[in-house]
């Protein structure tokens, strides 16, 4: 619990008297309602999780059901076919179980089993449906009737108010394409980039391969297909970008922009503040499955397994391949400021701390006159250069003591964030200010983000924002509908005082952030 950290719930002194106990109330007040919350949430994501489990069902249809059974039966019209006897039989008499209520019983679990048939027939048909593909490759602007037609069954089997991962059950697996496909398509690909004879060499190559590997390897796909939902994606996972020795910065981290002509604020510690606040409303839906999903022409639902790892996740360096490293509720934040990190606590009293509470916090770093440690300032850089050195150096000097305790704060926590010291954005007397906006989203200088974690948050000091995003987790439009959504809470939900401050009562009693200890020798 994060308050727990922050202060001593009791002390004890031991006098000639006997034990001297002191009881903190405030802080023992901040465990238990960091326990409720914590109930609450678990409490969330079960009924969550069971809407989910039944979609495109309701728990509340199962009553409908058994209400529907029970009504026949009185009506002494059986419409299970003597099942609900056969079932009956089988139960045990006893003074708990008369036959009455074996007569109920048998209703109700035949009624229960008739509801979840019913489910998997229902996915199944849409399952069906979203194997086709034909939308796609139609004219913008014009639609089949065919199409039509598909679309209305498919938005009529989706049900009412999917959340985040209803349809992930519903979804068809990936098809693995035809040997000669694949070939065709292949030859076709490098046909611009050969001359007539090293191209009739590729056909040869190309015919050899279909003749003798192609057909063992297609019938591993098609084993992996049966029990995998995609049989290529942790392999592109893996081989595109995690065993990638190359730096991540640039060659696969990518970036995100702030509105264009739209400053909601200049103070940079009020908008960090707003837009660390939206991100974490966003998180708390997230993580209990209450976000939209994605679906194209607003019907065609997408995969959402790639939204589970945006928070709380870091690329580990290794020395042949990284790994992906997700936990479950972080409730810290690491900032970076002037060569300097910050351990900043998100929660108080068992809820998120509000934006005019961060943007004190927020302050607190922007006031801090401190210096560096020695081999601070840069410490970033290893993210941003080679994976196989970044890996050696990981193990060698970060292994132990306070290198280990801080490294371990950073990589654990929820996303990174920098507040940076230059000032950047849309400015028209200066052509190239979208270039260096750009840049320094997507490098910075190239020592002041951490590329290792989901994401860098970006506030620079004349309040415009971006984000950084490393990217074996995820494609784009997932960073870019959490980017939306914050975007939006920020400016037309949230918003500013006159003074362009936070809303808000300001709890000076927060304890301030807490700054990561290093001994980084000169090898480092």
């Amino acid at each position: 619990m994060a308050e727990a950290h922050q202060a001593v719930a009791f002390q004890f002194t031991v006098t000639p008297d006997g034990i001297d106990l002191q009881l903190s109330r405030e802080v023992l007040k901040h465990i238990y309602l960091s326990g409720v919350t914590s109930w609450k949430k678990r409490a969330i994501r079960f009924k969550n999780g069971v809407l989910t489990g039944v979609y495109p069902a309701s728990p509340s249809s199962w009553l409908i059901v058994v209400i529907a059974i029970m009504s026949t039966m009185y009506a002494r019209i059986d419409p299970s076919m003597g099942m609900i006897d056969r079932i009956k039989t089988s139960l045990p008499v006893s003074e708990f179980m008369t036959v009455q209520t074996q007569t109920v019983f048998s209703a109700i679990l035949f009624a229960t089993g008739l509801w979840l048939s019913f489910i998997f027939l229902l996915r199944y048909i849409l399952k069906a449906l979203l194997s086709y593909h034909g939308w796609i490759f139609e004219s913008h602007g014009k639609m089949s009737f065919s199409t039509k037609v598909w679309l209305s069954l498919v938005k009529l089997l989706s049900g009412r108010r999917p959340l985040l991962f209803s349809f992930q059950a519903s979804l068809p697996h990936l098809p693995v394409p035809s040997i000669d496909d694949t070939i065709s398509r292949y030859l076709e690909s490098v046909r611009p980039l050969l001359d007539d004879e090293q191209y009739k060499q590729m056909e040869i190559v190309a015919n050899d391969f279909k003749k003798d590997p192609a057909p063992k390897l297609q019938k591993h796909l098609k084993l992996k297909s049966w029990w995998a939902t995609n049989y290529v994606s942790d392999w592109w996972e893996e081989y595109i970008y995690l065993r990638g020795r190359d730096p991540i910065m640039v060659n696969s981290n990518f970036y995100t922009m702030d509105f264009l002509y739209v400053i909601p604020t200049h103070r940079q510690a009020a908008r960090a503040a707003n837009v660390v606040h939206a991100m974490l409303q966003y998180r708390r839906k997230l993580e209990r499955g209450e976000l939209t999903p994605l679906r194209a022409l607003g019907i065609v639902p997408m995969c959402s397994f790639q939204y589970e790892r945006m928070f709380n996740t870091t690329r580990i360096p290794g020395i042949e391949t990284d790994f992906v490293q997700h936990l479950k509720d972080r409730k810290h934040l690491v900032v970076y400021h002037r060569g300097r990190f910050f351990k900043v606590w998100l929660y108080y009293g068992g809820r998120h701390l509000w934006p005019s509470e961060l943007e004190l916090q927020f302050q607190r770093i922007l006031d801090d006159k401190s210096e560096p440690q020695p081999g601070e300032i840069k410490l970033p850089s290893l993210t941003a250069g080679n994976r196989v050195p970044w890996a050696r150096a990981r193990l060698k000097y970060f292994n132990e003591g306070v290198n280990r305790a801080s490294l371990e704060t950073i990589e654990t926590a929820a996303f990174f964030l920098t507040l940076d010291d230059e000032a950047h954005g849309y400015d028209p007397e200066n052509i190239r200010c979208l270039d260096l906006y750009a840049k320094s989203l997507l490098h910075g200088k190239c020592y002041d983000r951490w590329f290792d974690k989901s994401f860098t948050l970006i506030v620079y000091k004349n309040g415009k924002i971006g984000v950084n995003t490393e990217h074996s987790w995820a494609d784009s439009p997932i960073i870019g509908h959490m980017w939306e959504y914050v975007l939006a809470t920020d400016c037309f939900h949230l918003g500013y005082t006159a003074e362009g401050h936070c809303k808000g009562d300001i709890n000076k009693s927060l304890a301030p952030p807490t700054r990561l200890q290093w001994d980084i020798p000169k090898a480092v």
